[in-house]
């Protein structure tokens, strides 16, 4: 059987609300107060049902050691500390990103609702995790935005024409609200794939995607263990490949200067490499009420762009063209109603992390039995 086929590892299927309290369970054994317990499971799961398990339930165990090592710190909250109207700055202060991004966003939601716009610099949050999440966030509140996003000292990817490791993941995420149906959320990682992704792939024991990741010595691979295999030192590449890599790159390299220099937060260098278990990052966030312009027809000429992309003739074997956000959305239906898989060694390390987080056998065996 062929290394990327996915029939050849195995998975457990787990209810969503079943995998919710267990994600709450675990935090609140781990120390959380309630809320961010909650906030937390929010997130993780939702990215697992929405296909992005890169970002979802399976960062459990890296969260736990981070947190045993006291690089995440519990029961924080977002720190305003600077108010300059339409331009807030936030410190996360190594609190939970599913925590410190929410508070950041609500900050930043109240904000544009009175001025039109606000632009949020938030530094130093721990893992705030899949980007959509914030995006959707606004668009819940009628507000347009779009995120730039870099993984402070922890750089996995090699620039366009270089072959070692100089930046993150660095995503980039915009989102378009529309009365009545799921909003556009565009958002991706400025590399060919997410970290995540590849981590998911290592523990399948499948391959990446050709075209994703180099080894040490700068030649391609399709091997995952590149870059998770301990004193392998391989890197990622940015989106676009041979052809149009330096589009990637170049994107990647702006994120990592808007989120982390103009946030007051830090950039990936030498100097600032994160050794420990912890996931740093920053986020420059751009929210604006749609009605502080002079476009009446906006939902209207959106709309009208709409079916004219979907009325495109389509190439063989794709049955519709998706807007942004459209195969999330497909995901989260088929999930919600069959259940999230979440592969073996996954699985067995999350219920590692919970046994680490203090829970008894008795309180895992419920789930595990599910």
């Amino acid at each position: 059987m062929s290394k990327d086929d996915a029939s050849s590892y195995s998975e457990v299927i787990v209810g969503v609300d079943a995998l919710h309290a267990l994600v709450v369970s675990i935090w609140q054994a781990a120390g959380s107060a309630p809320r961010e317990a909650t906030l937390v499971a929010d997130h993780l799961v939702e990215a697992s049902r929405s296909g992005h398990d890169s970002h979802g339930v399976g960062m459990i165990p890296r969260y736990i050691r981070a947190c045993r090592e006291g690089e995440l710190k519990l029961n924080a909250h977002a720190q305003l500390v600077r108010d300059a109207g339409a331009v807030l700055t936030v410190e996360g202060g190594r609190g939970f990103g599913q925590v410190i991004a929410f508070e950041a966003m609500q900050h930043g939601i109240e904000r544009a609702k009175q001025l039109g716009i606000c632009a949020v610099g938030l530094r130093n949050a721990h893992h705030i995790g899949r980007i959509g999440h914030w995006a959707e966030q606004c668009a819940r509140a009628g507000l347009v935005s779009f995120h730039f996003v870099n993984v402070a000292g922890d750089p996995l990817v090699a620039p366009f024409g270089g072959i070692d490791r100089r930046f993150g993941t660095n995503p980039f995420c915009a989102a378009f609200p529309r009365e009545g149906r799921a909003p556009l959320v565009l958002d991706f990682a400025t590399s060919a794939v997410a970290a995540g992704k590849v981590r998911v792939a290592f523990n399948k024991g499948i391959e990446t995607p050709a075209g994703a990741l180099i080894d040490v010595d700068g030649r391609p691979t399709r091997d995952p263990g590149a870059l998770f295999s301990e004193g392998q030192h391989g890197a990622l590449l940015a989106f676009g490949g041979a052809v149009a890599g330096h589009k990637g790159s170049g994107l990647a390299a702006m994120c990592e200067i808007f989120a982390g220099a103009l946030s007051g937060g830090f950039t990936s260098r030498t100097e600032t490499i994160v050794t420990s278990n912890a996931i740093v990052n920053c986020m420059l966030s751009v929210i604006i009420d749609p009605a502080a312009f002079d476009a009446p027809n906006k939902d209207k000429e959106a709309d009208a762009f709409v079916d004219w992309l979907k009325a495109t003739r389509r190439v063989e074997g794709v049955d519709e063209v998706l807007l942004p956000g459209e195969r999330e959305e497909a995901i989260r239906r088929e999930r919600t109603a069959k259940g999230i898989p979440v592969d073996l060694t996954s699985w067995t390390q999350i219920i590692d992390a919970a046994r680490a987080a203090g829970m008894t056998d008795a309180a895992i065996a419920k789930f595990e039995a599910r």
